[in-house]
């Protein structure tokens, strides 16, 4: 009898666990769609997701900050002859009917001066800034450090 509840618990956990990787956001209009950062070692880092709007009017990300960084940016990665580049941006658009995807090797939100090293499993709060719908803090999930975009935010890609 305890083997098979302790089985029954065990099977009860692991189905909720896919659900805390796929997190969330509502502001307004806006949804932000699974924050996550790549593991890190180094002293920066970055987090991405993809923003949508269900409004008629666009939106702009203006602003980051974490207290996991000393400084938070906005950036975008630009090809200057065969040497990929990352750049700041002054703000990331967000579109009706294009959700503005924050993915490595596109825009994302740069983390310079990590205070810790980001390790897998653990998460880290990010405060962003619109520039319409105001101001919300999401947890960004850390994942391994070879982490691509998760599989199931790929039909969001273009």
């Amino acid at each position: 009898m305890k083997f098979e509840l302790s089985a029954l618990a065990l099977a009860a956990a692991l189905s909720f666990a896919p659900a805390a990787w796929a997190h969330e956001y509502k502001l307004g209009n806006l949804t932000i769609d699974h924050p996550w950062a790549r593991a890190s070692v180094a002293a920066n880092g970055a987090a991405y997701m993809i923003i949508g709007t269900s409004a008629d009017t666009p939106d702009q990300l203006v602003a980051a900050t974490s207290p996991a960084a000393g400084k938070v940016e906005l950036h975008t990665h630009i090809v200057e002859g065969d040497i990929m580049r990352m750049r700041p941006v002054k703000a990331i658009e967000i579109n009706p009917g294009e959700p503005a995807v924050l993915k490595p090797g596109g825009l994302h939100v740069m983390l310079i001066g990590l205070k810790a090293p980001l390790k897998e499993g653990e998460k880290f709060p990010l405060t962003l800034t619109f520039e319409k719908a105001g101001t919300v803090t999401v947890d960004v999930i850390v994942q391994g450090a070879g982490a691509g975009l998760p599989e199931h935010m790929g039909e969001h890609q273009h």
